[in-house]
């Protein structure tokens, strides 16, 4: 299995061909269960797409058996939209401008 790559709805996202636009991560340290951290990627075609890592106790928590959970790595596949909005969340104004700068006005 690459881990570069994932197929999601019938789709290839790659990191190693895509665009990183942006990262962003909590707090928390790497060894504490609560860290995540999260890239935004957009492919060559113009799909967007978050890769995010998390500690056992973050989101990105899966099961490990017995009632456990353990970090674990999720790919999600985003719309236009919801990639305008997490660059909003994550306050990053210069990525903003540079691929959504037909969304953006002066106040």
């Amino acid at each position: 299995m690459n881990k570069n790559s994932k197929i999601i709805d019938g789709k290839r996202y790659s990191t190693d061909t895509a665009t990183k636009v942006a990262s962003w991560q909590n707090s928390y340290g790497y060894s504490d269960f609560h860290h995540m951290e999260e890239d935004l990627y957009i492919t060559p075609k113009g799909a967007w797409f978050l890769v995010g890592e998390g500690g056992a106790l973050s989101k990105y928590a899966q099961s490990c058996g017995n009632n456990y959970t353990c970090g674990g790595v999720e790919w999600t596949a985003l719309s236009v939209d919801e990639a305008f909005e997490w660059l909003q969340q994550h306050h990053k104004t210069e990525e903003l401008e540079t691929y959504f700068a037909d969304r953006i006005q002066d106040a």
